[in-house]
């Protein structure tokens, strides 16, 4: 089922989330729902806050990123960022809860992450790259942390305008949005 994402200034979009207690068949059913969405909206990840869920989910598919097919398909539940290294690159960041606005976030090159996987088994991993990207985008999801925080000031300034325009529900939609009114 496609569910409704959340719309920037939203207050779920700015809480820290609480660990998920225990694995069900709604938490599965919940998984593929936010596949679906992502995969409507066209994103490359999801995380629950984005769905109105203050809980520690998140997805991720840079497969689709990648013209050989590398990349990875992923769930990640009760994440938490162990480590994150290497000098710093920018690249332009998007967010499907913050339609049309893009910029360019600073972040390390690799990320070593401790979750639970869909099948409810710790993993430890190293991501790199894209990867690693796309991870701590939407690991600041579940700490209620956005893109735009991470903007520089001019940059912030320049998309303001589209912040307030998101908030006010006067955008054109391009998948199923929920906004504060």
């Amino acid at each position: 089922m496609i569910l409704p994402v959340y719309a920037f200034g939203h207050p779920v979009l700015r809480k820290k989330c609480k660990d998920i207690e225990q694995r069900s068949e709604a938490l599965n059913a919940l998984i593929d729902d936010m596949f679906e969405t992502m995969y409507n909206a066209s994103g490359v990840g999801l995380a629950a806050p984005q769905i109105g869920r203050p809980i520690r989910l998140f997805i991720v598919d840079t497969v689709q990123l990648d013209k050989e097919g590398q990349g990875i398909k992923k769930v990640f539940i009760n994440a938490q960022i162990l480590e994150e290294t290497g000098q710093e690159w920018d690249y332009e960041e998007g967010c499907l809860s913050i339609p049309d606005v893009n910029g360019e976030v600073s972040r390390p090159p690799v990320v070593r992450i401790k979750y639970l996987d869909e099948n409810w088994e710790e993993q430890i991993d190293t991501f790199d790259g894209m990867d690693a990207r796309v991870i701590q985008h939407e690991y600041d999801h579940i700490e209620g942390i956005l893109f735009t925080d991470l903007l520089k000031p001019l940059k912030k300034k320049r998309v303001q305008k589209k912040l307030d325009k998101i908030k006010q529900a006067k955008i054109a939609l391009k998948y199923p949005m929920v906004f504060v009114r």
